[in-house]
């Protein structure tokens, strides 16, 4: 029984060493990862400016978020399938292009996150994600998009939204 046991001890460790091995984070892996994720979001992207709803929504994971530019804009993928389907079936979606993009990678090898901006419909965007490696595939699991503004336009910017955000303030507040 102990002989037993003592190989079956060695037999879990002898496993998790090798799983351990087999994401061992070097250079070589991080680089291999960050281009498999430059690549998907890549893709992401030319899906919507090519209006391809399928190939987009099929670049997240299946409880992906994505949060808009507007403060009322935290979506769920149904939700944000639902808002963006209209877009998609005009076959006018959405057109960024990356002007620069930052990555990082988890020492396990399947979490990676990003910021980035874009040159967008809207001037230049900033981006920032989340991806995850979903069996064998990258994909994105939390986007944030929001509008870049200068710091010197800061103040006129908020004179601009401060009656909006008083209104969803109180809204917020009241819930």
């Amino acid at each position: 029984m102990k002989k037993l046991f003592l190989l079956s001890i060695l037999i879990l460790s002898f496993g998790f060493t090798s799983l351990h091995a087999q994401v061992k984070k070097t250079e070589e892996n991080i680089n291999a990862v960050k281009r498999q994720v430059n690549n998907t979001i890549g893709k992401w992207h030319k899906a919507a400016a090519e209006a391809n709803f399928d190939n987009y929504f099929d670049l997240m994971t299946d409880d992906a978020v994505f949060i808009g530019t507007d403060a009322t804009e935290n979506w769920t993928l149904p939700e944000f399938k639902e808002f963006s389907r209209p877009y998609f079936n005009s076959g006018k979606a959405w057109s960024f292009s990356t002007l620069d993009r930052n990555l990082y990678v988890h020492e396990n090898l399947r979490v990676a996150w990003f910021d980035e901006l874009l040159d967008t419909q809207m001037g230049i965007c900033r981006g920032s994600g989340v991806v995850m490696k979903e069996k064998g595939k990258w994909k994105i699991h939390h986007y944030v998009l929001s509008i870049a503004i200068p710091n010197e336009k800061v103040d006129e910017i908020t004179s601009i939204k401060k009656e909006f955000d008083t209104d969803l303030m109180q809204k917020l507040r009241n819930n």
